[in-house]
């Protein structure tokens, strides 16, 4: 199988940027040109995440560490290590603070604390991410590219307006609505090393954060004049051992919240007006790295951190394990209808492919069609040559891919040589029936010097697709990918979920186990 790049069109070269699709062919205007595709787009938000802010955030971060709170009790360093480095972190600084706490207690803290080592470094030869500091953590399992030193973390469109929020280095959120320039900040002591953000469907106000230590649900009333919502606007989910949250997935009814954290093997089902959950839970895996909710609401694929992933189904929560892989799984995307699901793992420039029963089985028990994957395109890297004469590589190793809600438009991010970010997003057709295709279609480009990010699709866009990308220079850019649909390609309507509350919820629980 040969590498698809070798059939796509020429890429635009230094000085152009991509700014649309139009009749099945890329656009591409001079830098020079700011209006970009914005020109195209009036209703929608201009955002450029100033670079002032990173400087400030670096200034803000040496002088913090200028000033210890020395003046603290132990105790309560001690809890501030618990929300940042977990349990090892609160005995480190009860023994590295001996003095202050009588002898029994630091002999208990250090005979603890040699145990806690000596088990993480069992756990550590079986699954090497449970040494890794939160931070990296997150910046392992995070579908942007380059996440620590990205000007946004984090990047969600409403599923049914004009409206977007995104995270910032310094952990505080932006919400943009329209053109509207009115924008609400969202600050809170516990958003911390914010890796997702997913805003409830069939609801214009509520917005789930994953942070390190819990998960955070705004409330931010489209009505409302506030640009900084208070404490009383959010609600606080947390769960012992269930950090750091590095992704969220809301039942495409907005009945369910599932939350994942790569150290903890179980998944979190909240309801969250009862700020309640029940634990999905298999053991392997080492945890749960990152999750994705099919559009018809019948099936969640589960990521872990090693060769391994699961399906589940929603009508008796029986899972599908699939562990004769490669290397872990690194991206993932649902068909419109639910029906295919494509992922790519980690070193393997491969597209592939589970075919699966579209909704529900008879039993619910066996979804997917057939105990195979299969390799539907080969992404192997290209040296391909810019309309200007540069030549530039094309391709790799995946990191993200993101298809569109009418299932024809698939994009996909793709690793640097360094691991870093890419110049080129890879835009390809698809075809879903009578079998599964991945056509050549083009390659976006942002201005000179911008790397891309982060991506996404806004949903239900009704002039084709509207592609998303978060460049490197802060600046978000507008793809409009206008083509006429193919007949039969709109949204797909998902099946309500029995609710996670009263014998319903008991029931629920009980097929957990």
């Amino acid at each position: 199988m040969s590498s698809i790049f070798e059939h796509f069109p020429l890429p635009p070269g230094r000085g152009h940027m991509t700014v649309a699709e139009k009749h099945g062919e890329f656009v591409s205007v001079p830098v020079t040109d700011s209006t970009g595709s914005t020109g195209m787009l009036p209703a929608y938000p201009v955002i450029t995440v100033a670079k002032e802010l990173s400087r400030n955030l670096t200034q803000r971060e040496s002088a913090k560490s200028a000033f210890l709170p020395h003046d603290e009790t132990v105790w309560k360093r001690a809890l501030h290590s618990w929300y940042e480095h977990g349990m090892t972190g609160t005995f480190e600084e009860v023994v590295n603070s001996k003095d202050e706490v009588p002898p029994w207690i630091a002999s208990v803290a250090m005979t603890t604390l040699a145990f806690l080592r000596w088990a993480n470094s069992l756990n550590g030869s079986l699954f090497p991410h449970l040494s890794l500091s939160n931070e990296d953590l997150v910046s392992s399992y995070t579908s942007v590219a380059d996440w620590q030193c990205s000007p946004v973390r984090a990047f969600a469109w409403h599923p049914h307006s004009i409206k977007v929020a995104y995270s910032l280095q310094d952990d505080s959120i932006r919400v943009h609505t329209g053109s509207n320039n009115l924008m609400p900040i969202l600050k809170h002591k516990l958003q911390k090393n914010v890796a997702d953000l997913a805003w409830q469907p069939n609801s214009a106000s509520v917005l789930a954060v994953a942070c390190q230590s819990c998960i955070l649900i705004w409330h931010v009333e489209p009505t409302s004049l506030a640009t900084r919502p208070s404490a009383s606007s959010v609600q606080v989910l947390q769960h012992s051992g269930h950090t750091p949250v590095t992704s969220l997935a809301w039942h495409p009814d907005g009945s369910i919240l599932l939350s994942a954290a790569p150290t903890d093997t179980g998944i979190m089902a909240w309801n969250v007006p009862m700020e309640v959950c029940v634990t999905l839970r298999r053991g392997g895996g080492g945890g749960v790295s990152a999750l994705r909710w099919s559009p018809d609401g019948t099936k969640v694929l589960a990521v872990t951190p090693s060769p391994l992933f699961r399906v589940w189904e929603t009508k008796n929560w029986s899972c599908e394990t699939w562990s004769r892989l490669s290397s872990r799984c690194v991206a993932s995307c649902w068909s419109s209808d639910g029906s295919i699901l494509l992922f790519a793992m980690e070193n393997d420039p491969i597209i592939y492919s589970i075919k699966f029963s579209a909704g529900q089985s008879h039993d619910g028990s066996h979804i997917s069609v057939s105990n195979k994957a299969l390799a539907v395109t080969d992404v192997s890297e290209v040296d391909m040559q810019t309309v200007t004469g540069d030549v530039v590589k094309i391709g790799g190793s995946v990191h993200a891919m993101e298809w569109d809600s009418t299932g024809e438009r698939l994009a996909i991010l793709f690793r640097g040589h360094d691991n870093k970010a890419c110049s080129y997003v890879a835009v390809f057709k698809t075809i879903t029936h009578p079998v599964m295709e991945i056509l050549p279609c083009g390659l976006v480009r942002g201005q000179d010097g911008e790397l891309a990010h982060c991506l996404s699709f806004k949903p239900n866009f009704d002039q084709g697709a509207l592609l998303t990308i978060v460049w490197s220079s802060g600046r978000v850019g507008y793809v409009p990918l206008l083509y006429t649909r193919t007949e039969g390609a709109v949204p797909y309507q998902a099946e309500p979920l029995v609710p996670l509350n009263g014998q319903a919820g008991k029931s629920l629980h009980t097929s957990f186990r």
